[in-house]
């Protein structure tokens, strides 16, 4: 993915932004010196920003839905999926609830300058950690222009510059959208360059903003597991992300079965196509006789396809027989692996073996077995009598995610505010010199 060898898709509409190296180095110049800047911008002139872009929003629907209008032209003329659509598409209730993210966000706590653990030594100095931004974040998303605005508020909010890359099918909804964001942030005193929208489609842009560690400290793709694949292989500075969300519901033999069928058929059926849902269940076997069928009848309501184990299948004999691949599988569709299990040992090793490391569950009344699955199980969320839908920023207090990231570094599960932040020690002293 590097600029030689990139492939350019960008249109006649795309602005002429000359050189793409000597372009993408002038937008990581700017955005290290935002950086320096914003280190020193406090949370009321923050918030302000992000206010600012709020009206800006509000004024400027029209420009915006005329944009998005014509992205959605070119998408339906060049056969784009009907889900892709559907996730590019802007209305007013859309654009209403970016203008309310983005007032959330300017309500969120600050976490830049925070200093926590600070103690005395006995030197007489103090020693404690303090949250600072993490610098140059570069975004690279897909689809959903919305994604745009969440991205630089965040960003915004928690001190950092951002270099935003969105998808060739949003190019002119990202624009419009971007000159708010620029104007609120020049109406608030803020470097205009804290948040920079890549203004070319070109695939060589990619390339440049993964690979220059002189501007940029870390990388954070948004959409499907080829780009994210792809980024990982090729940058040459950090990258926050997940592969697949292959999540788990494992249900015990100790299990209230109301609660396990309530949980297992959420987890499935409230969205398909996100990172958190269940994909897998897993059903100890003393259980499955009277659980199985109680579940069948509610996920054939739901008109989801079961692919069961051949114990399962004894159960439920019209059921599809599973292939060894529907173990690892995230289908982001109405369809669910089911497997019998023995006991919570083997639930573990086979979580262990299939699973992506993003959420996964238990439903017990076992107090030991849900210690065990919550110390065990190597998932960056690992819960008890929940569905693994809350495995959420927003669910887990954050306010609002960037995304959610299944590496155990820098952050782990949703990244919010304090995820894109990182510490660094601070000393207190009063005269003191080492002896």
């Amino acid at each position: 993915m590097t600029a030689q060898a990139s492939r350019p898709d960008h249109s006649p509409a795309d602005p002429d932004v000359g050189d793409i190296d000597a372009y993408m180095e002038r937008l990581g110049q700017a955005a290290r010196q935002a950086a320096t800047r914003m280190r020193r911008v406090d949370t009321a002139a923050k918030n302000a920003a992000l206010r600012a872009m709020a009206e800006q929003l509000q004024q400027s629907r029209g420009e915006v839905l005329a944009a998005n209008a014509r992205d959605l032209a070119r998408g339906r003329a060049s056969g784009l999926e009907a889900a892709l659509l559907d996730r590019l598409a802007l209305d007013n209730g859309r654009l209403d609830a970016m203008v309310e993210g983005l007032n959330q966000v300017a309500a969120l706590p600050d976490p830049v300058g925070e200093i926590d653990g600070l103690r005395a030594r006995p030197s007489g100095i103090q020693v404690g950690q303090m949250r600072v931004p993490l610098g140059v974040i570069g975004i690279i998303y897909e689809s959903r222009p919305n994604v745009t605005l969440e991205a630089a508020s965040l960003c915004l909010k928690s001190g950092n510059a951002a270099i935003l890359r969105g998808g060739s099918e949003a190019r002119d909804s990202n624009a419009a959208i971007a000159a708010c964001i620029r104007a609120g942030l020049v109406q608030a005193g803020l470097p205009e360059e804290a948040v920079q929208v890549v203004a070319t489609t070109d695939r060589a842009a990619v390339g440049r903003l993964i690979a220059m560690p002189a501007y940029v400290d870390v990388i954070i793709p948004r959409g499907g597991k080829s780009l994210i694949e792809r980024i990982t292989r090729e940058a040459r500075v950090p990258v926050i992300k997940h592969l697949d969300g292959v999540c788990h519901v494992y249900v015990d033999a100790s299990a209230d079965l109301d609660k396990a069928l309530a949980i297992a058929v959420n987890a499935k059926t409230h969205r398909y196509g996100t990172c958190n849902t269940m994909e897998t269940l897993l059903v100890d076997a003393p259980v499955a006789n009277a659980l199985l069928p109680m579940l069948a009848r509610d996920y054939a309501a739901h008109g989801v396809e079961l692919r069961g184990c051949e114990r399962a299948r004894a159960i439920l004999a019209d059921i599809v027989a599973a292939e060894e691949s529907d173990w690892e599988r995230e289908y982001l569709a109405p369809i669910l692996a089911v497997r019998v299990v023995d006991g919570i040992e083997a639930a573990m090793a086979h979580i262990e073996r299939y699973g992506s490391r993003h959420t996964d569950a238990i439903v017990t009344e076992h107090y030991a077995l849900a210690r065990r699955f919550l110390a065990e199980v190597d998932s960056s969320s690992v819960m008890v009598n929940a569905s693994t839908r809350f495995a959420d920023g927003f669910e887990y207090g954050l306010g609002a995610e960037i995304g959610i990231s299944t590496d155990r570094l820098h952050a782990r599960g949703p990244v919010g505010l304090e995820g894109l932040t990182t510490r660094k020690y601070v000393v207190l002293g009063d005269g003191q010199v080492r002896q």
